[in-house]
């Protein structure tokens, strides 16, 4: 009897998949005023904004990190003595290991707090940047990224829940489009900064000793902050309850397991589309289409310039759309776009390509923050959502090894190419055609929980029993701030979300 029930359930839902993909006429004209992104994003205060760009930044200079090795695995093949398959093992390595890190800091993050979770981890960052500029051999290299991968694993949860979570409901479409192309913005800055330190005697390394510097300025930024509100919420959610951390979260994966794995599946499609259209196609440029490195640079510009533009609107739009249904148009057309992407050898055929391919895949990209937040259980938003991110990273982490590696059986001998070149291009288009149809296919089955958001508002019973057991007073009560103590931990609350009207006299 059990399993006929939970046959029917599924039943039900598949039958659901292709109705619930589209949005209904009653939702559409909710919609309708949404269109212009502008009136919404002017909903966010001072504060507000500042967790955002901190969010942002956090997340760009974690691309800076990763992309710094695939713009220059040419050179590192060269200086280390290396093929360019084991210098794509150093990036996979980093890809393998990001998901310890997701769960180490997802853990500190919602049990303690965002803030202290993202200076930390930033500060380890500045630490490794420096130290990467001085190795000097191929296992020194090997060592340090893999201590990389660890912490770089935990930035996505922690830096898109300092940069959504106090955020508007509203403006959380949008601001997830923007705050995923930070991984295009880092990209770009990479492509900047190194045909500067190009110019210099240490180059690569050079790169690596000035990406130290921005993300020390944005730990000081950080610690000017309080806690993000949405983390004063869910600690007090906890204190109400009289709850434990380990018992909610067992409490929790028994209820959520079936879409965390969906999660974790989602995320690695992702991944390989991300990973598979990026990491190895500035060697393709240089090695097979013989791209000098301006007209490589000139091409990776105009490949993140589209990202940065798809990821806004898209994240923008599947507020409108549905997180589903924009995520299948973005399958759609980038798998249209996949043969003159790879194939167009002409500069401006191969650079309108690859704008309009990035734009569809970074698209897609710009919707995941808000997609993984609306599905995560919110006691536990960061640990689930950086950790089903990186888990999918972990599943995609051979994604330019793999490329790299079957490329090898298909060598292009040419009086145009040199010996140990390979087509790259046949390859990776075939690997992203396969990508796209598995990722169309994962989402038009999987939920969705549009406009999803965290609920820890309290009553005034509960406030009142807070206010007895000592654990919560209010210190000073004005129209736009409140200070409330926790446990000694005093925690400015610029929304005034509480209104503690009834604790004033306390």
């Amino acid at each position: 009897m059990f399993f006929f029930y939970q046959s029917m359930k599924v039943s039900k839902y598949l039958k659901t998949r292709f109705t619930t993909l589209f949005l209904s006429k009653q939702e559409l004209k909710n919609s309708i005023n949404l269109i212009n992104p502008f009136p919404i994003l002017k909903q966010l205060n001072w504060l507000q904004w500042q967790y955002f760009m901190i969010g942002f930044l956090a997340w760009s200079f974690d691309a800076f990190d990763y992309f710094a090795v695939s713009i220059n695995v040419s050179r590192l093949a060269l200086e280390f003595n290396k093929s360019i398959t084991d210098i794509t093992w150093a990036m996979t390595l980093v890809l393998m290991l990001r998901s310890i890190g997701s769960i180490l800091i997802g853990y500190f993050a919602d049990r303690y707090g965002r803030k202290w979770s993202l200076i930390g981890n930033l500060l380890i960052l500045t630490i490794l940047q420096i130290g990467i500029g001085f190795v000097q051999n191929f296992k020194q290299f090997l060592a340090i990224r893999a201590i990389f991968g660890i912490v770089m694993g935990g930035m996505f949860g922690v830096a898109s829940a300092t940069s959504l979570e106090s955020s508007p409901k509203i403006s959380r479409s949008i601001l997830s489009g923007i705050f995923q192309q930070g991984y295009a913005f880092g990209y770009l800055l990479v492509i900047a900064f190194q045909r500067a330190f190009d110019q210099t005697s240490k180059t690569w390394r050079a790169l690596f000793w000035f990406s130290s510097l921005p993300p020390s300025l944005i730990i000081i930024w950080r610690l000017l902050l309080p806690e993000n509100e949405a983390f004063i919420e869910q600690k007090l959610h906890f204190k109400t309850q009289n709850a434990s951390f380990g018992k909610d979260f067992i409490k929790i994966f028994k209820k959520y397991w079936l879409k965390m794995l969906y999660m974790i599946i989602l995320m690695t499609g992702i991944s390989f589309m991300s990973h598979g259209s990026q990491d190895l196609y500035p060697t393709l440029l240089t090695k097979q289409l013989n791209f000098s490195n301006d007209e490589s640079t000139i091409t990776n510009t105009i490949a993140n310039l589209g990202a940065i533009i798809g990821g806004i609107l898209f994240g923008h739009f599947s507020g409108l759309l549905g997180r589903r249904f924009a995520i299948t148009i973005c399958c759609i057309f980038g798998g249209c776009l996949i043969y003159p992407w790879a194939f167009s050898f002409k500069n401006v055929g191969i650079n309108v390509s690859v704008f309009f391919l990035q734009f569809f895949v970074q698209g897609a990209l710009g919707i995941i923050p808000i997609h993984l937040s609306e599905l995560s259980p919110p006691e536990f938003k960061v640990f689930v959502s950086g950790t089903a991110y990186q888990l999918g990273n972990l599943a995609a982490s051979a994604s330019s090894t793999i490329e790299s590696k079957i490329g090898e059986k298909y060598p292009l001998n040419s009086r145009l190419h040199e010996e140990g070149v390979y087509n790259y291009a046949k390859v990776m288009s075939i690997f992203m055609g396969c990508v796209f149809g598995f990722i169309l296919i994962v989402i038009i089955l999987g939920p969705e929980n549009r406009n999803g958001e965290i609920n820890f508002k309290l009553t005034n019973d509960e406030l009142l029993e807070l206010q007895e057991e000592g654990i919560l007073r209010t210190i000073n009560h004005e129209e736009e701030i409140n200070v409330v103590i926790i446990n000694n931990d005093k925690i400015l609350n610029h929304d005034d979300k509480y209104k503690l009207e009834h604790c004033e006299n306390s």
